[in-house]
């Protein structure tokens, strides 16, 4: 049974730690479905950036202003009518809270893996702006989706393509149109 809300096309926020390949995977996935994508860090003010480049992590007062923007641009895909996939790490539930109160029907698709494959993944990505360093902190700070939270969990091991088109049987209206 498909989980949109209305019938309307799905806001989604493709959750996970660094280097399990939310990027490629919303990308895939808003191809799929015909939605606006848009990439978290790109909502980062240069101050985050350069603590994170310099392999500082983020504390939530960082955080906060970076995810209200977020939250932002989900309520505006969901009042526009357009649905909309956005990347978020999203990794704590108070954070999750915040884009939810931006976009209460929001659905996050957490992409899960081993520690030591996204650890290879990131050791071997180049121009992005967050160090393998830092991917201790995330698992860390990590807050599995809880049972009251709209979402579902895929394991990253499959294709990029496979993984955006299970996300999409999930996600598509029962009659398959998002248009």
């Amino acid at each position: 049974m498909a989980l949109t809300v209305e019938n309307r096309p799905p806001v989604i926020v493709v959750m996970g730690v660094s280097g399990v390949g939310k990027t490629t995977v919303a990308e895939l996935l808003a191809d799929l479905l015909h939605l606006p994508h848009a990439e978290a860090d790109d909502f980062h003010p240069a101050a985050n950036i350069a603590k994170m480049s310099a392999g500082i992590p983020l504390d939530d007062r960082d955080r906060q202003p970076w995810l209200t923007a977020l939250g932002g641009w989900l309520g505006e895909r969901r009042a526009a009518g357009t649905g909309g996939v956005v990347t978020c790490s999203a990794l704590k539930r108070r954070y999750r809270d915040t884009l939810r109160a931006h976009c209460p029907d929001a659905f996050f698709l957490h992409l899960s893996g081993d520690h030591r494959l996204v650890e290879d993944r990131l050791a071997h990505r180049s121009g992005h702006f967050m160090p393998a360093s830092l991917l201790d902190s995330q698992y860390a700070a990590l807050e599995p989706l809880g049972p009251d939270e709209r979402g579902a969990v895929l394991d990253v091991g499959p294709a990029p393509y496979d993984l955006a088109e299970m996300a999409a049987q999930l996600v598509r209206p029962v009659n398959g149109d998002l248009a």
